[in-house]
């Protein structure tokens, strides 16, 4: 019979492989539970700017674990060493293991060599968000920019990561950015390994 094989017994639960487990989760779960954390720490807050730090604080703790996982899972404990190498798997790997999907564009900056962004037209966070009129400028990307930090961090690339609402032609809404600036010392090392 095919398929009639013995199944492994495993001694120690240690042992067992992992599994890649369901890999999606509701969006109603998701945007629920997105809409309780801006909440709860809007409560917390004085201003827009705190708000924001605090959930790229959120975001970075997840960014932490999504590199870890990644590295484990896929690349075999090994990890990026290059700049464009690091920044292609944000922007494909990551993202699409985040948002089901590949981000929309990265681009290299034009003013400063230490700039990259990747645009999102329709981040997952930012649609289902209504932002009060007081509120003005809030932007739920910082997130996400919070998930890139933490990979980019653990990764051993340190930057500083910021999310900013790009306007555009023919859209309702305006993109997301995410903004990374390298740190001197991640541009220095590029240049050692040539």
């Amino acid at each position: 019979m095919i398929g009639a094989g013995k199944i492994k017994q495993y001694s120690n639960i240690l042992e067992k492989p992992l599994s890649k487990g369901k890999q999606e989760v509701s969006l109603s779960a998701f945007a629920f539970l997105f809409s309780e954390l801006v909440q709860y720490n809007q409560t917390q807050v004085d201003n827009i700017a705190e708000l924001e730090r605090r959930l790229e604080d959120a975001g970075y703790a997840v960014g932490a674990r999504v590199l870890e996982l990644l590295c484990h899972r896929d690349k075999g404990n090994r990890r990026e060493t290059r700049l464009l190498g690091i920044l292609s798997f944000v922007h494909s790997t990551v993202w699409k293991v985040l948002f089901g999907k590949v981000a929309d564009s990265l681009e290299k900056g034009t003013e400063h060599e230490d700039e990259y962004m990747i645009s999102e037209k329709d981040l997952l966070v930012n649609k289902f968000i209504s932002v009060p009129k007081d509120m003005g400028t809030f932007n739920c990307g910082a997130f996400v920019a919070g998930i890139v930090r933490g990979v980019l961090d653990g990764a051993g690339f340190p930057a500083v990561v910021t999310a900013h609402f790009v306007p555009m032609e023919g859209l309702h809404r305006p993109r997301t950015t995410i903004l990374i600036k390298f740190a001197e010392e991640v541009l220095q090392r590029e240049a050692r390994l040539g």
